[in-house]
């Protein structure tokens, strides 16, 4: 049947209004290098820019289809031979320039197109179409409990190998703590992490290059309507899991909650289409469902999924996936997300509390659980309300340092680092330098504090007195979401202000440097980390300068810090509230935490946007946003579209189809389709009347709105395009056929 198609070079050149766009660059994935299965040299065109790549080739007018020009928005100015002589092997430099779309993306089908075909599969099996919407709630209730499934899988195999590994180090720095030789152990411990993080960098490189990250980016381009290639593939799904599980455990800057988003977006489209591309397996149901409309909010499900799976937040998840992710909602849609959400934390509750011996205890639900702050000790007052609103000014300013500094680091190494080993071994450089860092900060610090009473997993005495232990390695020497529990929770005491500031100044560096590597790992935890370290700090720089007339708990400030710093570099505000107050299972500080979060969006946004938006804008992904261009609103259809203009009749040879789709120099899937081809003068008259009154945002703003044509006019139909039908998203003139 037939599927509609919105106009993608209306897409590319949107936020485009004038200038000749004829350069192209090498293409880029989303790793920043180049894949192999699309040929040595390979280059893909963007609509501005530097690089070099063939003119493309024209097709001759027939009888069954016509050109009314070159394509403009990929015009090159170099000829044909260059491309002979262009070397095979991968450059030095590539040229990038972020404020350019890459043709390599395709579009999404916004609606369904209910044809006539449509209608009469519809009749004939009326029954199967009566239970369509049951059989969306068991796609939504197997979306949870697969991406509940998944969590607990990356939960306790992290935990193990990490508990291994640092007590491996641990005895060994124990050992030569007596004896001396501590460098023997700082060699052990850049190793053990060098090695760990090399296995996870690898199988991102070679394997599936799109699964580095948080996966955040590519999720929210696909919720947009871009298709990402190969985001919600099998294998993509079994080297995240794998890729953060090496990351966390080799000790890197980074957390495995993010990654959550992208694994429940793959179980859900997975199990909506029921089938694998990866396995090449065709299990024959749910058939229904495959196309892009139901797929893309069953992605939206498992986005929420994945976010409640890894906080515990299932109101959390539908926030996300409403703020962050789909740019289509409706209120059936909300239940079954909410539901997919509710049954993901409840399945990683169930099997984490059998895991950990307690089968009825269902009170720490989600992979990281920010434990309970007593509101009665740690209330607020009217007088805190300004050094909240003071701590979100703070993380907007450093947020937008972390994205800025991310964003010149992401660049060098779109143009430097982009063959597979060299991202491999920048991913081990960094995995060492943070372990050695880690230990010269340990061995310097000279904060040592009571182990009695304290909830230290791995205690290190190093050249504490007996009966204490190093406050800096509880920072350092553990899992990130084990020492964001210890910030909010530790009592005060516990850290000394030199130690926090220290630590804050050098995570942040690291963490910074982290993220963007070839690796699988997401930014939520180090944010919350580094926001928690230097909230402590502030609170206890609070009861010092005030003398006790703002009694300040650590634990308190430190929340706030954390959603300072959270919110300063992914700029969410709604949703991250919400999580962050389920997390912490307190509703108490949710207005301070609604202002913490505003302030801090506010004062990042007016100096950088977002880390997910800018690195969405890194690889030249031409993603829509909710408002459209200032300078658009005047903008008409021709003065960004193309000419000459591939036409194609109602009923066409599919030869002749075969020839267009495989032309190189079309760069889309999308033609008009036309009654008939009229003589050239005809068509250009039309089609120039068309162009002069049409607004280009319009159509585009609401892509799934029916085509709505000028007096004298009327929509076409479709037309079959290879494997699929091709709709029209022009209009044709009632007299003389042109476009």
């Amino acid at each position: 049947h037939v599927t509609a198609r919105p106009a993608r070079s209306l897409r590319r050149l949107l936020r485009f209004p004038g200038g000749a766009m004829s350069n192209v660059a090498t293409k880029v994935s989303w790793s920043g290098r180049e894949r192999e299965a699309e040929g040595p040299g390979e280059t893909t065109p963007l609509l501005n820019g530097t690089g070099a790549a063939p003119k493309p080739r024209q097709l001759m007018p027939s009888s069954s289809s016509s050109r009314l020009g070159h394509l403009s928005d990929v015009y090159l100015d170099e000829d044909s031979e260059q491309e002979m002589e262009a070397p095979c092997s991968l450059p030095h430099e590539i040229p990038h320039n972020e404020k350019l779309l890459s043709l390599k993306y395709e579009s999404l089908d916004y609606d369904n197109c209910e044809n006539q075909l449509f209608l009469e599969e519809e009749r004939r099996n009326h029954t199967a179409f009566r239970t369509v919407e049951i059989r969306r709630w068991v796609i939504c209730a197997l979306i949870g409990i697969f991406t509940g499934l998944v969590a607990c899988f990356i939960d306790i195999l992290v935990e193990r190998l990490a508990g291994l590994k640092y007590k491996v180090v641990k005895g060994n720095i124990d050992k030569f703590t007596e004896t001396g030789g501590l460098s023997f152990s700082l060699l052990l411990w850049a190793a053990l992490n060098a090695v760990v993080v090399m296995l996870g960098s690898m199988i991102v490189a070679f394997i599936e290059p799109v699964a580095a990250g948080s996966g955040i980016p590519q999720i929210k381009c696909y919720l947009n309507g871009v298709k990402i290639p190969h985001v919600v593939r099998l294998k993509t799904l079994v080297v995240k899991v794998c890729g953060v599980i090496l990351s966390v455990v080799g000790g890197l800057a980074v957390g495995k909650e993010g990654p959550m988003i992208h694994s429940g977006s793959v179980i859900a489209a997975g199990i909506s289409q029921g089938r694998s591309t990866s396995l090449k397996r065709d299990f024959k149901i749910f058939e229904y469902f495959r196309r892009d409309t139901e797929k893309r909010d069953f992605v939206s499900a498992g986005a929420a999924a994945g976010v409640s799976a890894a906080f515990g937040a299932p109101v959390g998840g539908v926030l996300f996936s409403l703020e962050e992710g789909a740019s289509f909602w409706n209120q059936f849609l909300t239940w079954r997300i909410f539901f997919a959400s509710m049954i993901s934390t409840f399945t990683l509750n169930s099997i984490l509390s059998i895991y950990h011996g307690n089968p009825w205890d269902l009170s720490s639900p989600g992979l990281i659980n920010f434990g309970r702050f007593d509101t009665e000790k740690m209330g607020y007052t009217i007088q805190e309300i300004p050094i909240f609103i003071f701590m979100g000014v703070v993380g907007g300013i450093l947020g937008a340092l972390f994205n800025s500094l991310n964003y010149w680091l992401t660049m060098f190494r779109i143009r430097y680092i982009h063959r597979p080993c060299l991202q491999v071994l920048e991913a081990m450089l960094v995995g060492a330098v943070t372990a050695a860092v880690g230990f010269v900060m340990i061995y310097s610090s000279q904060d040592c504090q009571p182990l009695q009473g304290n909830r230290v997993t791995y205690p290190l005495q190093l050249f504490c007195a007996d009966g204490e232990y190093n406050s800096m390695a509880t920072a350092f020497f553990n899992t990130p979401e084990k020492s964001v529990v210890s910030l909010f929770h530790d009592p005060p005491g516990t850290y000394n202000p030199m130690t926090l500031g220290m630590f804050t100044l050098v995570y942040f560096f690291l963490a910074c440097w982290t993220y963007g590597l070839t690796v699988s790992a997401g930014v939520f935890i180090p944010s919350l980390l580094i926001g928690a370290a230097w909230g402590r700090l502030f609170g206890i720089s609070l009861s010092y300068i005030t003398s006790g007339w703002i009694w300040a708990d650590p634990g308190k400030y430190a929340l706030m810090g954390a959603a300072a710093q959270l919110g300063g570099i992914v700029r969410m505000t709604l949703s991250l509230t919400v999580i962050m107050m389920e997390a912490t299972g307190n509703v108490t500080y949710g207005f301070p935490i609604m202002l913490v979060l505003m302030t801090a969006k506010i004062v990042g946004d007016y100096f950088v946007e977002g880390l997910y938006d800018m690195h969405i804008q890194l690889q030249s992904v031409p993603f829509l946003h909710w408002e459209a261009p200032v300078t658009s609103h005047s903008l008409t259809a021709r003065e960004v579209m193309s000419t000459p203009v591939t036409c194609l009749r109602r009923v066409e040879k599919v030869g002749t189809i075969v020839d267009i789709l495989s032309d190189t120099s079309s760069n889309h899937n999308g033609f008009p389709v036309v009654e008939s081809v009229p003589d050239g003068s005809q068509v250009g008259e039309a089609w120039h009347t068309l162009q002069a009154g049409a607004p280009i945002w319009a159509p585009l703003r609401h892509p799934s709105h029916e085509l709505e044509c000028p007096l004298g006019f009327r929509a076409l139909s479709c037309t079959l395009g290879g494997t699929r039908w091709i709709c029209s998203t022009s209009c044709a003139a009632l007299e003389g056929g042109g476009v």
